[in-house]
């Protein structure tokens, strides 16, 4: 079998497999100062792709790991096959998605264990909480980690269903802000929404029935992607994202983004970011060029980073920011980014060899494991 030799930055003392994250799955397997990534299993919920997985797993299991580090996401196929390990055999660890991202960069940097600020963007991962992290602001290092700041959670009207049909994002966001009168809004997304569905949508939304929280940022590209572009469903992961990057590249660059407030309470920061969904809606109003809202949101993402990372290195003193996660896949949102912490002063990583999708996340686990 293929895997990718990574030199670590320690030599590890026991061998250990990590069976990474549902999709872009990669399983990784360490030994001494050396970590050794598989090659890609797209979605293991397909049978070609779980049958690689096992075959992987299985070639590796040969070489006799004392340590299993699983997702702590219990529907993961990668967690449930975890857990179908002999515990006699095996001493099992459950290891948190964001913490893993972050790790994964450090690590494809070449960084010795230290602590960072941590960004991680992605569209789903369990948070400790119980339910779906993806906007998060960590200080960690390659065995602990604190969240200390991420967006206010709204919930997905109809659980996976939501990402499939963004709209339904869109009218979850719309009803947080203006109750029933978002009926009302003179917006041209409004004119293809079931009214029915709505209705049903809006009593599951109350009776918090199948709508689990989530803090995602790339849930929050979805929202604002399916607002702007008028598009309701999806096709594939990641669609109205990319659709929205691309048209913000036809932009002239503007330096001035939407307006969020941060809140601090006694251990995190919160980001409200209703805000955004306000004047997006208003510059809708006002006929702005849909590539310069696509621009201004991507800026105000980037200077959403910047302002949250200042707020965390006055308080812990750290200057190293490590980026990671599935939304850092958009060139724009990075390079905007890049080039704000920069000036700021901070030292910035990003992934050198690897994707900053979940195919780093294994090479997280067993770090964070070890």
């Amino acid at each position: 079998m293929n895997f990718l030799k990574i030199k670590l930055p320690f030599k590890a003392k026991k061998k250990i497999l990590a069976l990474g994250a549902q999709t872009k799955n990669t399983v990784c397997f360490i030994e001494k100062e050396f970590a050794y990534l598989s090659k890609i299993h797209s979605d293991l919920s397909q049978p070609q792709d779980f049958l690689n997985f096992k075959k992987t797993v299985n070639f590796l299991l040969k070489k006799n790991p004392k340590i299993i580090a699983h997702d702590l996401h219990l529907e993961y196929t990668s967690t449930k096959y975890a857990l179908g390990l002999s515990k006699e055999k095996y001493s099992l660890k459950a290891i948190q998605h964001h913490h893993a991202h972050i790790v994964s960069a450090m690590i494809d940097n070449g960084l010795k264990d230290q602590k960072v600020l941590g960004v991680a963007f992605d569209g789903t991962g369990l948070g400790e909480d119980n339910t779906l992290w993806g906007s998060e602001f960590l200080i960690c290092d390659y065995k602990n980690f604190k969240r200390k700041a991420f967006l206010k959670p709204i919930p997905l009207l109809g659980a996976e269903k939501a990402i499939l049909e963004p709209w339904r994002l869109v009218v979850a966001w719309l009803y947080s802000l203006y109750k029933d009168n978002f009926l009302n809004l003179k917006i041209d997304f409004l004119k293809k929404i079931n009214k029915r569905k709505w209705q049903i949508l809006k009593k599951m939304y109350l009776a918090q029935f199948n709508s689990p929280l989530s803090s995602s940022m790339g849930r929050f590209f979805d929202a604002i992607a399916s607002l702007v572009l008028k598009k309701y469903k999806i096709n594939f992961e990641a669609e109205l994202p990319i659709a929205l990057e691309k048209i913000a590249c036809s932009s002239r660059p503007i330096n001035k983004g939407y307006p969020f407030k941060i809140i601090k309470n006694k251990k995190n920061y919160f980001i409200l970011s209703q805000f955004i969904f306000k004047k997006t809606i208003l510059d809708l109003n006002n006929q702005v060029p849909k590539e310069e809202i696509a621009y201004k949101f991507h800026f105000t993402i980037a200077l959403m980073v910047k302002k949250v990372c200042q707020l965390l290195r006055k308080e812990y003193n750290l200057n190293k920011v490590v980026l990671s996660g599935g939304v850092f896949q958009n060139k724009l949102l990075v390079n905007l980014t890049l080039d704000l912490l920069y000036k700021e002063g901070f030292k910035v990583f990003t992934h050198k060899n690897l994707s900053s999708s979940d195919m780093g996340i294994s090479l997280g686990q067993a770090v964070i494991a070890h």
